[in-house]
This record gives structure tokens, sequence and C-alpha cells, in this order.
């Protein structure tokens, strides 16, 4: 069965389930030593667990795993553990809007790089933070929160640009609405797709704040990290609006397409999250600027290197048609270089190939093809190759010049290489 959104039956067929994939965790019930065992707080009067409520326990140090190394299994383990307990909860609620959080909870467990958690992570560790026990599993529980804000603003951005795919499937609201196609509900299967997306974002977005508070963390940790978490989640949609705004005016400008770099990646998805596990580990003034700098750069970089992606990057890794920027009409950084050198050599034929493709619906291959052709031509892919480089060594020099604990400060240096490399 391909598209659509899978009945429990349907995943007894063979479907993939990243819940079902996962090996067998203890019952969540009640059990001493399972990571998120819950307090006397965390029961109802009628013994069922609040999740909101769960505290963390520290594992057995026969059967600690350190989080350096082995962050993407250890973030996706955690929440596939929350995400667990969560549709608990909802299935509590109603059978139905259980069957929509899997759909919610097979996106999340379904890919990713798993970014913003590994930058807060090694930010906690540059202040100092364990790597494992107790705070060090409260520390992954709050880290692996940023991936349910990452999967809102994707769920959400699919909607914006109108995507058909992500990671090599069918974004969730194209799944939603070949859902009411397939069982003939009533109204528009396109609406009720929108609809369920939007819901299913706002409802990660809702529960990575209560994953942050119940993470485990003392309230003094939370309360010092809430300014980083709360500017990040507020940048990422300023970005946001102005992305779409910048493509509704056409605003062509260098500038522009930097600002929105800044605010909606490298605020998002580096600097933030860098500051955040930071925070929660208590860094100095010296150690927080530093890596202020750091992520400022890196997370630029991050963004262009995603931008000449979208363009010239292959759909098999990518997971996103060839050329889906230009189609999708984004005033990258790199599309601002093109015009503006287009126009200094009064290259209209340049400019004219550009306006076709840009915002086109269905672009045919070939002018996607020749789109790219041009970019290349005018020279505006090496200057954003250029400026990734530059971005890249300004941050590891600032990584040299700081006294980060180690194996911090190689971690970071090796995060900024892999999120900017031409082959990640």
């Amino acid at each position: 069965m391909t598209g659509g959104v899978h009945t429990a039956g349907d995943l007894a067929e063979g479907v993939p389930d990243p819940l079902r994939a996962l090996p067998h965790r203890p019952d969540t019930s009640g059990t001493a030593g399972h990571p998120f065992a819950p307090s006397d707080q965390g029961i109802t009067d009628d013994g069922r667990m609040r999740a909101q409520d769960l505290v963390v326990e520290e594992t057995a140090t026969e059967d600690a795993v350190t989080v350096d190394t082995d962050l993407p299994g250890q973030v996706h383990e955690t929440l596939a553990d929350y995400l667990e307990i969560r549709i608990t909860e909802c299935r509590d609620i109603d059978p139905a809007f259980a069957e929509a959080v899997r759909e919610l909870a097979r996106f999340v467990l379904g890919g990713g790089k798993r970014i913003r958690p590994a930058f807060a992570w090694w930010g906690w560790r540059a202040a100092g933070g364990a790597a494992e026990g107790r705070q060090a599993t409260a520390m992954l529980r709050a880290a692996s929160a940023l991936e349910l804000i990452q999967t809102c603003a994707l769920m959400h951005d699919d909607l914006i640009d109108d995507s058909d795919t992500r990671r090599g499937h069918s974004t969730v609201h194209v799944r939603f609405a070949e859902t009411h196609r397939n069982e003939r509900w009533n109204g528009s299967a396109r609406r009720f797709g929108t609809a369920a997306a939007v819901l299913l974002g706002d409802l990660a977005m809702s529960w990575a704040d209560d994953m942050v508070r119940s993470s485990g963390l003392p309230g003094a940790c939370l309360a010092r990290a809430m300014q980083p978490w709360q500017a990040m989640r507020t940048e990422v949609l300023a970005g946001q609006y102005l992305d779409i705004l910048g493509q509704a005016r056409g605003d062509e400008s260098p500038e522009a397409a930097l600002r929105i770099d800044e605010l909606k990646s490298a605020s998002y998805t580096v600097q933030r999250p860098l500051q955040f596990g930071a925070e929660l580990g208590g860094a100095d003034a010296a150690t927080m600027a530093a890596l202020s700098r750091f992520g400022a750069d890196i997370g630029v970089a991050f963004q262009l290197r995603d931008d000449l992606l979208g363009v010239f990057g292959d759909p098999d890794v990518t997971g996103k048609p060839a050329g889906d920027d230009l189609r999708e009409g984004k005033r990258t950084l790199l599309v601002a270089e093109a015009f503006g050198r287009a126009r200094q050599h009064g290259d209209q034929s340049s400019l004219d190939v550009l306006h076709s493709v840009l915002g086109e619906e269905d672009p045919h291959p070939s002018q996607v093809q020749q789109a790219r052709q041009v970019l290349e031509h005018l020279g505006a892919v090496r200057a954003v190759e250029d400026r990734i480089t530059t971005l890249t060594e300004k941050a590891m020099a600032t990584l040299e010049t700081t006294d980060l604990p180690e194996p911090a400060a190689t971690r970071l240096a090796e995060l900024a290489i892999a999120v900017t490399d031409r082959n990640a």
C-alpha cells in the first residue's frame, strides 16, 4: 500500500512503521529504572500516566550508553519512548485521533539527520555538561524536543510550498488527502489534508514544550534556557514569513535573502540550539559568546549549502524533486547573486531564463537544466560556494581561539564540516 494514513491493520500487513521497528522497551506504566518513569505526581486519580509530568530516572550504570558515541540513535530512542506514551494518552481521548498522531510519530521517526539536537547536545558538553547519568539523560530529552519543532516546521513548510514529497515519500498533507479520497469521505480531500497537517504540526510544537518542561532538568537550568528557546521559535516563523513575503514581492536583493537565512536557518538550526544546550549546561559568558559567533556563521553556511542542494541536489539524496526551490520561486542568495550579475552585464537572456522557471508550477526538466547552466555561467554558484568557505573558515577560527573542553571542540568542528560540505 502506498500513500494515505495507514491503519493498524495495514501495519500488521508489513507497512514499515518506525514505532514497531524499535527494539522492545520496558513497560512505561510505572517500573523503576525506565528512563521516563512517572513520579507520583504523574499519575491521575484513575491511575493513568500524564506524559507532561514524567520525570527522568537515571539509567543503571551498567546499562548506560554514552550519548557522545551514538547521538542520532539515542535521540531516536528518546523520541520513540516519548511519542509512544503520548499516543497512549491520545488513544484515551479518541482512537481516531491516536491514529492520526501515529502519522505524526512516523514522520518524526522516519528520517532526519538530528542536526538541531546534535548542536544542542554539544553546546551542553561545551559548557561542561556530563555525557551520561541522570543529568545527561535529562539533557538528551530536552535536546530531542528540538526534533518536534523541526517536525512542525517541515509539515507547515510543505504546505506553504505545496510540496508533494519529503524524504522521498508523500508529504503529510498529501497522505491525509489520499486517505480522504480512498475512504470516499465528504468534502474536499485537499482541504482535509491541509487541516490535518496544520493540526499535527501545531501538536508537535506543543509537545516540544511539554518535552522540555518534563525533561527532568532543574528549574534554574530551564529558566536560563528559555531565552534562546523562545527566540528560536519566534525567529524561525519570522524567517518563514519573510521568505513568503519575498516571493510575493519578487524581492531579488542579496540583503533580503541573507536576512531570511539568518532567521530561518542560522538561528533555528545552529545558533539557538547551541545556546539552548550551553545555557542548560551553565556556560560562562565567554563560552556563550564564542558559541553564538560560531553558530551564526555555520548556520548561514548550512542554509547556503541547502540552497545549492535545492537546485543541484540529487533527488535520491535530498528526497525532493530536482530544482524544487526554483519551482517554489524561492529568492535565495544563489538566485539573488544571479539576478545581480545578469543585470550588471546586461544579460537579458539569462534574466529571461530565470524568470521563466522561478515559480513555475511544473517546469520541464529542460527548463531546470537551463536555469542551472545560467546560474553557473553567471558565477552565482561559485560566489555562494566561496561564501560558504569563508563562513566555515571563520567559524573554525572561532573554535580554535576558544578554550572549549574535549571532545566538544572536536565534535563541533566535525559537525560544522558535515552540515556545510557539498557531499553531506
